[in-house]
Parts: C-alpha cells; sequence; structure tokens
C-alpha cells in the first residue's frame, strides 16, 4: 500500500504542475488523507498530508488548501502549518489564443496551420461511423483512432441519434476514449 501511496502523491504533484502551469485562474488543492485501506478508512497521517501539500505550496502550485476525505481537524492544523508564510502561487496572465486541451494542450495562434477536425465520429454524418447506431462503440472507437492517426488535431463526437440513449452512449464512449491515450491526448468536441 506504501508504494501505491507514492505512486498516487507523485501523481497529484505532476497533475498539479501541469495545472498550475496552464491555468490562468486559482489552483487549489485538497487531497485525501491517503487512498482508502480495505475498510474505507484513510491512514494518511496529519503530518504525511500537511507534508505532500506544503511541498506543492513552496513549489508554487497552489493557491488555496484544505483537505477531503479522511481529513480531521487535526490535518487541518498540520496543513495550516506547513503553508504558513508560504506565498500562494503567482496568477499567470492568459493567453489572448484559443487553448484546447485533452491529455496535451492545443494552442492556435495566428501562425497555425488548419487545424483538422475528425469529424467520422458522428452517428448523423452520412459517411460516419454507422456502429453507434448498433452500439459498437469499439468500432467507433477504431475509427477515433484512424482520425487521429491521420492528423486530426481535434475529435468531434456526435452521439445525437433518436435510435440510442444518447446520453449513456457518450458517457461510455467518452470514457473508453480517456483508457486510450493516443486518442485522449487530443481535445474531444461534442
Amino acid at each position: 500500500m506504501a508504494s501505491t501511496a507514492r505512486w498516487e502523491r507523485a501523481r497529484c504533484g505532476r497533475n498539479l504542475q501541469e495545472l498550475a502551469l496552464l491555468a490562468d485562474c486559482y489552483v487549489s488543492c485538497y487531497p485525501n488523507a491517503g487512498l482508502p485501506n480495505a475498510f474505507g478508512e484513510y491512514d494518511e497521517t496529519p503530518e504525511e498530508t500537511a507534508a505532500l501539500i506544503g511541498e506543492m505550496a513552496r513549489a508554487g502550485l497552489l493557491n488555496f488548501v484544505g483537505g477531503c476525505c479522511g481529513t480531521t481537524p487535526e490535518h487541518i492544523r498540520a496543513v495550516s502549518k506547513a503553508v504558513e508564510g508560504v506565498a500562494p502561487r503567482e496568477l499567470r496572465p492568459s493567453s489572448p489564443f484559443s487553448q484546447f486541451s485533452g491529455l496535451e494542450p492545443l494552442t492556435i495562434r495566428p501562425d497555425s496551420n488548419f487545424i483538422l477536425i475528425g469529424e467520422r465520429t458522428n452517428v448523423t454524418a452520412p459517411s460516419g461511423c454507422g456502429a453507434h447506431q448498433d452500439r459498437r462503440l469499439h468500432h467507433a472507437l477504431q475509427v477515433a483512432l484512424d482520425q487521429v492517426r491521420g492528423g486530426a488535431n481535434i475529435l468531434d463526437v456526435n452521439m445525437d441519434d433518436a435510435m440510442l440513449d444518447s446520453e449513456q452512449a457518450m458517457t461510455t464512449f467518452l470514457n473508453m476514449v480517456a483508457t486510450e491515450p493516443e486518442i485522449a491526448r487530443l481535445p474531444i468536441h461534442d
């Protein structure tokens, strides 16, 4: 369990670092007191939680801090002490350019080439992937992958069809996309 907790903490730090680099707004961090154990309880001590948040605050990544599941008043006191005297993250100016994100950011600048939008994952398009109507979402996932490999910068996904539970189909499909890093790196338009 300790190695899993360390991995989660490292991942949390990387995610917050990426967010702090991109965000032109305040960044908050209010983690759980570790991962839940087999009994649904949280074993991370106030000192461990405070060390994690304090490290990220000193790195200039945070504006607001707190605690969520499993944290106690002792956790909050320890976090407060860990960030005492630490300056909050400085806001960066917002970009004048349009920015989109999947796992990777996409910024459209005046010198950008054409932006290619993969639209074949669209159940309403005549040339689209009719597989959605048969609930063959794995086929649709392959269509999305083919569009990515074909050079698409953004994927358009449309599950609006009278024969589908569109909300459920979209949720299921986007969860599938999220497990495919090659596809998930692109922004998704719906």
